[in-house]
């Protein structure tokens, strides 16, 4: 389209946006208020997002009382907007029973959260001395916010997760009852919350450690550089590159959520806002609504896996393998790419095989326009990446970040931007720079006021351009506040969890469990497979690996990917680690299999919003994005044997990762195309099924391997070759 019509037809609708994530993803489902209870909810939110960010730039607080304010907060906030069932989250008007038009249960609810979650950082002061003998205040407080906390975690959520904190429990409260290996002494009601809530092995945890420390800074910052138009800068950026070409809305998609999960590390959240460009633009030139949606789907879950945000994974991989942030990112590279690569070359087999067009030169931004308007909104993401990468620790990277997206915003314009505005940008910058270079120490916080009483008098005083207006800036802090609620939620639901697993050493009895089935399996398989073709060890480990990887799909269903993420690597990852496989691997691996489940029917988070927005059928949708995200599931199996793809691993060399890579790309070629039924043309049934052995022949490690899958692949090579020549003779004749 025209770079005016593009302005309105092809731009990020930042309302719509909110409007489709409320509509398709349930952690944003906020019930209806009153002004004066929006106000305060709002004020609260706010008041969230500036306490990170404050503790951020100028020093966390003690341990405890961090992770203790943060979950008053996001406990507190649930309570207060999200209703205990549909019939009861309308409107209500203001009484003695509904005060500001809330129930009045939900205001005690989260009164009582807020105490129960402060009571520990701010009543004890000889907690080293109450823990394993807790009085009974303790043990009341404590079963306030255990219950509190799985009520809150259903309401932003659904019951899947409440219930397997549930089933933990009860499972160290009545161990004696269980069978086998599972067996162990118990632990009385006392015993279990003295664990979990005294301890810093249950909901205080490292999970919402992890949120309070980490996950809550970058969705905020996501949440801002998407407003500031970094965003719209990476869509305009592939269509340009991609927009041309055979099916091109599709591989625009493709792109599009790439760039787009640098900021975003929620699959829903990539959906609705790359979908919302591109599905309406697939079905535009000749995509079926289904694979649209499945297009638009199977591309957004690769945010959770792209650097530098991911979601929360990465920051919990800091704290699980105590590696550097940089070490993480490195490792994330290659395997993202090939999620990527296998999409794209599915859409692009897709839209040969249906005769597809890409969009007119009419229909494409111009991408010179585009950054001409928004160069400057760069600034924040490589600052961002700049300071993670140079070993600041990532909360104040993303301190930093979101001070400079603030900076941009309020003294830059697509409108054009001017000198005088440049120059203020410039300047502010360079007193960040100051502040996080750590030398002021404890005059970083003056210089930093000070700076922000001559911008807001600046703001004031001279006519400073303006990417958004300081409301909007307001409403992006409370907007990163409403992201953060569900999963800091899940964050101490997910600590009952590993408190259970700390607590009755379950997680070994697992690990134990896993190997032996493992190792039946292999004996199974060695029965009547020759010995050259895998060892009896290659075969456990692979029976290993799917069973891990099934469960992880499984979990993924019905909680969310990083609550999934923590439990597989507190009880089932051990058993990877057991067989020999290196533990950034195995994280790596539940990892990857958890973020599947955003595809994979029955419940396909991602792929059910974008049938909504492309108005087809969901189950056909998940379908389609699970079909089209199946080479994402070969991936882990890859690196896992062939642990070079990762760069970090032990024993790294370049020559070992060039056969790796090469693997990689030739399987997930081959078998995007066998999924796709075409490759140069209409793939016959025989050539599928070569096709399919001959990619997954090459998941074995080795050049001999690949060899092999080339090998078993030519015929079906020569037979696509002399039909295409067939076709272009005909064509020409």
């Amino acid at each position: 389209m025209s770079t005016s019509s593009n302005d309105r037809a092809d731009r990020i609708d930042e309302k719509a946006v909110a409007e489709l994530e409320a509509k398709y993803d349930n952690e944003m489902r906020f019930r209806p208020m009153a002004n004066i209870a929006a106000t305060t909810v709002t004020t609260l939110l706010i008041a969230l997002s500036c306490f990170h960010y404050y503790t951020a730039g100028f020093g966390l607080l003690r341990e405890a009382t961090h992770r203790g304010v943060h979950l008053a907060f996001v406990l507190g906030l649930i309570f207060l907007v999200f209703a205990f069932n549909k019939k009861t989250a309308a409107q209500q008007q203001s009484s003695w029973h509904h005060p500001l038009g809330l129930p009045l249960y939900d205001w005690l609810c989260a009164i009582a959260a807020v105490a129960a979650a402060l009571y520990i950082p701010y009543v004890f002061d000889d907690l080293a001395f109450r823990v394993g003998n807790p009085d009974t205040l303790d043990v009341v407080m404590g079963t306030t916010l255990i219950v509190l906390l799985l009520e809150a975690t259903r309401r932003a959520m659904g019951w899947p997760l409440p219930i397997i904190a549930i089933v933990f429990m009860l499972y160290a409260m009545f161990g004696p009852v269980f069978p086998g290996l599972l067996k162990h002494a118990g632990a009385t009601w006392s015993q279990v919350v003295n664990h979990q809530y005294l301890t810093s092995q249950g909901v205080y945890g490292i999970a919402v450690g992890v949120v309070a420390t980490y996950v809550f800074h970058f969705v905020l910052f996501g949440v801002l550089a998407t407003r500031i138009g970094l965003g719209q800068l990476f869509l305009d950026v592939a269509s340009s590159i991609a927009g041309k070409y055979a099916g091109g809305p599709a591989k625009v998609s493709v792109f599009g959520s790439a760039m787009f999960g640098m900021l975003s590390g929620s699959s829903v959240a990539n959906a609705v806002t790359v979908g919302s460009l591109t599905i309406p633009a697939m079905i535009k030139v000749g995509y079926p609504r289904h694979f649209a949606g499945g297009v638009e789907a199977a591309a957004s879950t690769g945010g959770q896996i792209t650097p530098p945000i991911m979601g929360a994974a990465a920051f919990l991989m800091i704290e699980f393998l105590a590696l550097p942030y940089s070490t993480i990112v490195i490792a994330a590279i290659a395997p993202a790419f090939m999620h990527f690569f296998g999409v794209f070359w599915q859409v692009h087999f897709e839209a040969k095989r249906t005769g597809l067009r890409g969009l007119s030169a009419d229909e494409l931004p111009s991408v010179k326009e585009s950054f001409r308007k928004r160069w400057p909104t760069l600034i924040p993401l490589v600052l961002l990446v700049g300071t993670l990468m140079s070993g600041f620790t990532p909360y104040v990277s993303a301190f930093a970040g979101i001070t400079s997206c603030i900076i941009v915003g309020l003294t830059t314009s697509e409108q054009g931007n001017n000198a005088k505005g440049l120059a203020v940008m410039l300047v502010l910058h360079a007193v960040l720079a100051i502040i996080i270079s750590g030398q002021l120490e404890n005059y970083g916080v003056v210089l930093f006021a000070v700076a922000a009483v001559v911008f807001v008098a600046l703001l004031k005083t001279v006519n400073l351009p303006a990417r958004f207006t300081r409301a909007e800036l307001i409403d992006a802090f409370s907007t990163g506040a409403k992201y953060a609620l569900a999963v800091g939620a899940a964050a101490g639901t997910v600590g009952l969890v590993i408190g259970v697993v700390t607590l009755t050493g379950v997680g070994f009895k697992v690990s134990y469990i896993v190997n032996a089935a493992a190792a039946s399996m292999a004996e199974f398989f060695t029965s009547f497979l020759p010995a050259w073709l895998a060892s009896k060890q290659t075969l456990m480990l692979l029976s290993a690996l799917f069973m891990t990887g099934f469960v992880c799909i499984l979990m993924g269903c019905g909680i969310p990917t990083t609550a999934n993420y923590i439990i597989m690597v507190t009880v089932a990852a051990p058993a990877l680690v057991q067989m020999g496989v290196e533990p950034i691997v195995a994280h790596f691996f539940v990892f990857y299999y958890g973020v599947l489940a955003d595809i994979t029917p029955p419940v396909a988070l991602a792929a059910y919003a974008a049938a909504g927005m492309a108005n087809s059928d969901p189950f056909k949708t998940g379908n389609t994005a699970f079909r089209l995200g199946l080479g994402k599931a070969l991936v882990p199996l890859i690196f896992v044997f062939s642990p070079a793809l990762l760069i970090v691993t032990k024993g790294f060399t370049w020559e070992a990762f060039a056969v790796v890579f090469t693997a990689c790309i030739i399987s997930i070629l081959l078998l995007a195309a066998a999924l796709s039924r075409f490759l140069l043309v209409e793939m016959k049934g025989w050539e599928r099924a070569l096709t399919v052995v001959a990619a997954l022949v090459m998941i074995a490690p080795g050049v001999k391997m690949l060899l092999l899958g080339i090998a078993l692949a030519s015929p079906m090579l020569l037979s696509q070759a002399l039909r295409h020549r067939e076709a272009l003779r005909r064509q020409a004749a």
